[in-house]
């Protein structure tokens, strides 16, 4: 990178990528509301890339990242001028996230997908914590009715990795994977408890340049005033708990006990509990649910002393066939250096926490050099750090930056919608999902796609139907390969429906192809259709695995 500077807790990427050949100037492309602004400059200097570093990587991250920021979705001009990327750089990146399945191309906007959420997945399961600990903080949730959230430090300041929220009018808005200010929660000042000098010195500068906090989105912009967050670190030292009292926003109140990791003593992560002033005052908090936190603590504690050695993963395999093949096809359009390098990431899960350089080209079939230059990327970006003892990489709380924070959120249907609009696209006839309703008597549709047709299936979302009628229900009550309904529920409708399965392999929804009778006979819908509709069952059921490794899919 050139000697840019910026304030930007996680802009390496969208600095760096405006250096190259094929980048254009800043200067040439005014910021436009549509599209985040790149970080103010300020006094703190963005060390160069390394010359190894690997630009396409570089880049393809900036554009992940401004897509994150936009909460999903941009258009190719936006992203060209909030990354400072020539037109047809950002094409041939979004053309290769998309043949990855990390972004979907819709119309005018490049929107984010859920298999982006393996990247996040990669650093989850690595870390481990989530895993362990997820259910304790679900119980203590439930026990409180409160919103308890798990969080990890990431340099000057905290990423959530669990979040047990409660479904309120007055409900929190944070997500896996958000930034927040060290100084403006509960959890960063504990985890400033084992800063060092170097630590502070940045936090210092961050401050100085970012007084309002406008590089942190998840965030409203801090009010003047002063700030005592190292006399509140030192108080959390002393007593090894913290308060945030409305530093975040009015009302908002937290308290939070730090997670000790067994072997060395250091704060793996921190818990904490989430209300508001309108039900807990911090005395309240201090008093009442402290001592609850803490014997969540105490067991969280516990497990992590129990916990048997993990089980490692399989590795991904085939990269290096899929490359070749996808770059036959796209051609120049498709950037194998940005592919191979996002791979990478993915080389890490649970069981392979921290890898050594040969590791890392083991599991992703990646030549040791291709490896190499891409883990010297994801250093200089602040996504993996090494260990200069063991010579180990190992993901960093960064990578949730890529993508998961808005992709945390997704709800069934929202997965689900573009399957059904390309299956409707591919047969020409309405398609479906629906779930059934907590009395199993029933279904209720919950996403369709329709087709150009003067006479088609008229459904909308959020109707009900009695589920042994149609061919949805059948399917989520007895769970078979498919269901087909001939004209039981109205005549001349005839319907084929298949199961759509969660991590456990258990029918949560179900999704089908509903047409007049004249159109197909049943063995035709057998024949025609079931195949079609079996590959979108699949690729949905893939997305939803994904997304809900370390996450809540709401199936309404």
């Amino acid at each position: 990178m050139p000697a840019n500077t910026t304030t930007d807790p996680e802009a390496h990427g969208a600095a760096d990528a405006r250096t190259g050949p094929s980048a254009s100037t800043a200067s040439a492309h005014p910021a436009a509301p549509a599209a985040p602004t790149a970080a103010p400059a300020a006094a703190t200097a963005v060390p160069a890339a390394p010359a190894e570093a690997v630009t396409p990587l570089m880049r393809g991250v900036a554009v992940l990242r401004q897509l994150t920021l936009a909460g999903g979705t941009l258009s190719p001009s936006a992203l060209e001028r909030a990354t400072g990327l020539a037109r047809s750089t950002v094409d041939r990146i979004t053309a290769t996230l998309s043949r990855m399945g990390y972004v979907r191309l819709d119309g005018r906007d490049v929107v984010l997908t859920p298999r982006l959420m393996e990247l996040g997945n990669a650093y989850l399961a690595a870390l481990r914590l989530p895993a362990l600990l997820g259910a304790r903080a679900d119980a203590l949730a439930d026990d409180l009715d409160e919103s308890v959230s798990l969080a990890v430090g990431d340099r000057d300041g905290i990423r959530f990795i669990h979040q047990a929220t409660r479904r309120r009018a007055m409900s929190l808005s944070f997500r896996i994977g958000d930034l927040l200010p060290a100084e403006r929660t509960a959890p960063g000042a504990l985890f400033a408890m084992e800063w060092t000098d170097e630590d502070w010195r940045r936090w210092h500068e961050r401050r100085s340049a970012d007084p309002e906090d406008r590089n942190f989105p998840a965030v409203p912009p801090r009010s003047p005033g002063p700030d005592d967050f190292e006399e509140r670190s030192a108080q959390a030292g002393r007593e090894d708990w913290s308060l945030d009292d409305q530093l975040i926003e009015p009302g908002l109140v937290a308290v939070s006990a730090p997670v000790r990791n067994p072997a060395d003593g250091r704060i793996a992560c921190v818990a904490s509990v989430v209300s508001h002033t309108s039900r807990h005052s911090a005395h309240d908090l201090r008093t009442t649910l402290l001592p609850r936190l803490r014997e969540t603590v105490a067991a969280m504690e516990r497990d992590l002393r129990e916990a048997p050695p993990p089980a490692p993963a399989p590795p991904p395999s085939g990269l290096a066939t899929w490359t070749a093949t996808s770059k036959q096809e796209l051609g120049r359009d498709f950037i194998e250096s940005l592919a191979r390098g996002l791979t990478v990431l993915t080389a890490f899960d649970e069981g392979r926490t921290a890898l050594t350089l040969t590791e890392v080209a083991k599991a992703t079939g990646l030549a040791r050099a291709t490896a190499r230059r891409a883990l010297i990327t994801y250093e200089h970006l602040g996504l993996v750090s090494q260990s200069r003892d063991t010579r180990t990489f190992t993901l960093t709380p960064r990578v949730l930056s890529l993508g998961f924070p808005p992709l945390s959120r997704a709800s069934l249907s929202g997965i689900a919608q573009p399957h059904l609009e390309d299956l409707a696209a591919h047969v020409h006839e309405t398609t479906s999902l629906a779930v059934l309703t907590p009395s199993g008597e029933e279904i209720q549709y919950t996403a369709r796609a329709t087709t150009s047709r003067i006479m088609s299936v008229d459904i909308t979302v959020g109707a009900r139907l009695p589920a042994r009628a149609t061919s949805l229900g059948q399917a989520l009550l007895t769970g078979h390969g498919y269901a087909l309904v001939d004209e039981e529920l109205e005549q001349g409708v005839r319907s084929i429906a298949v199961p759509v399965r969660d991590r456990a392999g258990r029918a949560v929804a179900a999704t089908n192809i509903a047409l007049h009778a004249a159109r197909h006979t049943r063995e035709e819908c057998v024949e025609n259709l079931l195949p079609a509709l079996l590959r979108t069952a699949h690729h949905l059921e893939e997305d939803l695995h994904t997304a809900s490794r370390f996450t809540r899919v709401a199936l309404t």
